[in-house]
């Protein structure tokens, strides 16, 4: 890693401007010419499609590498322990604050809909993904059908199975794996920079994916249901300032920081309502910052799946909405009750592609006061959501990373301290000054 030099990256270089010119440009383009705008869509699933590719090889080889090369094996169920406890207990916080804000603001309330008006086939699709998504399934569906299969299909959680077996056996291999685990090494070096090149290549899937979404939706489709995405994204930006604000103050960093260190990857999300597209470099970074390899490889990934703050308060805070705007009052025990399944069905439609709309759908299915139709009010919205859920997400993932790293003595407190302050910057970003 390089220090910062005097020379100053030009801002036409810097990753991040690029994807904020190129969301800007979408934007416009999607406004004015919304015909145009939508044909520009292959090139966001297109960039996603191409990250997608790379996810599975960069989870594999970071904990493979990091639990072989830890000595005390113990400590990889420690660290696994430790992260499940700390994913349960702030996705269950942001499930309360989702539930307390809804009931305070109050966002449907005047809208005076009929349930017997809603159209449910609109919604008939997420509910039965929602029925397959079972926790007993999602378990099941953990387990691979082959050992290799995990790196073709991309299930983040398989990759993260297979890779935590291989890992154990590796190290418990002694010198016969030694050369193994060498090469493996040697092969994150190539592999990291593939994510380096690809990443260049972010602009071009923000541009098509802002454009389709504008194009397609409108900014004017959204006025009359402002007030429920104003409250969701000013929730979120709560949860990050006040909760995890204090939760990093507590572990000895700063919060604004943090988002500053990984704005690259917070813009990405912007652009393409992907986490999934911020994975690979998000990893680098967390590694960067002093977290120790085998602590990132299964903080990470997991928390991808586990540890969604952004769904979590959308969940319960869509649930609210829907309640509110077809005039059903839900007693404190059926909200309570709202809660404990959220909390579950959360779990079930995990590493599901669009969890947050197919988790709601879990949730109100099992939940009869509330009309699973009523999804339909916010189907046309949901796109708007799904950027705040995917930036709440990416922050409490990173944020997760550095405390358990902590709380598992695996922190270089010295190294967080100048990356995080700006004196150390990663290798990649130095090669393009």
């Amino acid at each position: 890693m390089s220090k910062k030099t005097a020379t100053k990256q030009p801002l036409y270089k810097i990753l991040y401007v690029q994807v904020i010119v190129a969301i800007l440009l979408g934007i416009l383009l999607g406004h004015f010419y919304p015909d145009v705008g939508e044909s520009f869509k292959p090139l966001g699933d297109a960039f996603i499609k191409i990250v997608k590719m790379i996810i599975a090889p960069v989870i594999f080889l970071t904990v493979v590498t990091g639990i072989a090369g830890m000595k005390d094996m113990a400590s990889v169920g420690t660290v696994a322990g430790k992260s499940m406890c700390y994913f349960i207990f702030f996705s269950t916080l942001a499930l309360i604050i989702g539930l307390i804000v809804a009931n305070i603001i109050r966002p449907g309330d005047g809208l005076n809909i009929s349930p017997d008006s809603l159209d449910f086939s609109k919604v008939q699709g997420y509910v039965q993904q929602a029925h397959d998504a079972s926790i007993v399934g999602f378990l099941m569906n953990i387990i691979p059908e082959t050992v290799v299969s995990p790196l073709t299909n991309g299930n983040i959680l398989q990759v993260l199975f297979v890779s935590v077996i291989f890992g154990l056996a590796l190290s418990a291999s002694g010198k016969h794996g030694e050369p193994v685990l060498t090469f493996f090494q040697n092969l994150s070096t190539p592999v990291f920079k593939m994510v380096t090149m690809l990443m260049k290549l972010a602009p071009i899937g923000a541009f098509g994916a802002m454009a389709f979404t504008i194009g397609k939706y409108g900014v004017s489709s959204i006025s009359n249901l402002l007030l429920l995405i104003m409250t969701f994204y000013i929730t979120s930006l709560l949860f990050i300032l006040v909760v995890l604000g204090l939760v990093a103050r507590y572990n000895g960093f700063s919060i604004i920081a943090l988002i500053k260190y990984i704005k690259e990857e917070l813009w990405l999300v912007l652009g393409t309502s992907s986490s999934e597209a911020a994975l690979p470099s998000l990893m680098n970074k967390m590694e960067n910052v002093g977290c120790k390899k085998s602590v990132v490889g299964l903080v990470i990934p997991t928390g991808y799946s586990f540890n969604l703050d952004g769904t979590n308060i959308y969940m319960t805070m869509a649930a609210l909405f829907i309640a509110q705007a077809t005039n059903i009052e839900l007693t404190l025990t059926q909200q309570v009750t709202l809660l404990v399944v959220a909390m579950v069905s959360s779990k079930g439609a995990a590493g599901v592609t669009g969890a947050g709309f197919i988790t709601l759908a879990a949730t109100l299915s099992v939940v009869p006061s509330i009309p699973v139709a009523g999804m339909a009010l916010i189907l046309g919205i949901d796109r708007f959501m799904s950027e705040c859920r995917a930036l709440t997400n990416l922050v409490g993932n990173a944020c997760a990373s550095i405390v358990v790293a902590r709380w598992e003595g695996a922190l270089d407190k010295e190294r967080m301290n100048e990356v995080l302050g700006g004196n150390v910057r990663l290798e990649s970003e130095a090669n393009n000054t």
